[in-house]
């Protein structure tokens, strides 16, 4: 297939587009600079210039693709929400009726569930999401009947020495030497290895199941006081509990989103598409793997 991927120059945009030129596919990304340009090439993608502001570019991509996956997003962005809008419109609009569509979602989009586990059928609602337009671009991409929408929610991502919220504490560990987690810590988040997720758009690509929403998350359920401890010894820093005051006084919105605890069942995905998370878990990647060595 002739495969559309944006966001190939970033973090998971770019393993799935690794993922999909090795498994024989004609890979097209969006490249917004010299730079990107440089990595998408490097990944045995074809460059085209532009970025998710230039509709044309996206409606023309799209429209000589077989099918497009959306993984471009900018969490720092405070108009991340009409930018996403705008540019699934014209993705979507230039897709060819049976076109396949792969959006990237997130676990962010299910309320806090206080540590009860959570499939795909719990109702998401952009009221009660950190990624509100995450829950808005999912029923965008549904919504669009003259092609095969896929979306997948995936679980904190890791590996590669990659993830901006373990790069963000590993930070933290290096620069101040304390790796913050809120009150107790024992609210257990699920997670993803990047090579895991990336393999299940593979599938998803090639074992059409329109109009599904699969979870993507190992079976592992961690603590956050767990990975913050993990950190703290990579960095050689110290592990440290703040009340939610202290968090948000220290790091903004991320501190309530640290007390979540939403566990993901990705039994659908394994169903559906054979997909059997096979990588090193996430403390195992944390203390030994790519991100103690990078």
């Amino acid at each position: 297939m002739r495969i559309l991927v944006t966001g190939a120059s970033g973090y998971v945009g770019g393993v799935v587009a690794e993922h999909l030129v090795r498994a024989g596919h004609e890979v097209v990304a969006l490249a917004r600079s010299d730079r990107a340009r440089e990595r998408v090439e490097g990944l045995g993608a074809k460059a085209v210039r532009g970025s998710l502001r230039d509709l044309d570019v996206l409606r023309g991509a799209a429209a000589g693709a077989d099918a497009v996956v959306h993984t471009a997003v900018d969490y720092t962005n405070p108009e991340m929400g009409d930018i996403e809008r705008d540019a699934l419109a014209a993705l979507l609009g230039g897709l060819n009726d049976g076109g396949a569509f792969v959006y990237t979602s997130t676990g962010l989009v299910y309320p806090d569930r206080q540590g009860a586990v959570v499939d795909e059928d719990h109702p998401v609602t952009p009221e009660a999401s950190p990624q509100p337009y995450k829950v808005l671009g999912e029923r965008q991409v549904l919504a669009a009947g003259h092609v095969a929408g896929t979306v997948i929610r995936a679980a904190l991502v890791y590996g590669r020495g990659g993830s901006g919220l373990l790069q963000g504490l590993i930070g933290a560990g290096r620069q101040n030497g304390m790796v913050p987690y809120i009150g107790e810590g024992a609210n257990e988040w699920s997670s993803v290895h990047v090579d895991d997720l990336a393999a299940l758009y593979v599938a998803a690509l090639e074992r059409r199941e329109p109009g599904v929403v699969v979870n993507a998350a190992s079976a592992e359920r961690t603590p956050i006081r767990r990975i913050a401890e993990a950190v703290a010894e990579l960095t050689g820093a110290q592990a440290v509990s703040l009340t939610l005051e202290q968090g948000v006084a220290a790091m903004g919105p991320l501190a309530a989103t640290l007390t979540r605890s939403s566990p993901m069942d990705a039994s659908r995905a394994r169903r559906l598409f054979g997909w059997a998370p096979e990588r090193p878990g996430l403390i195992e990647e944390l203390t030994t793997g790519s991100y103690a060595r990078s």
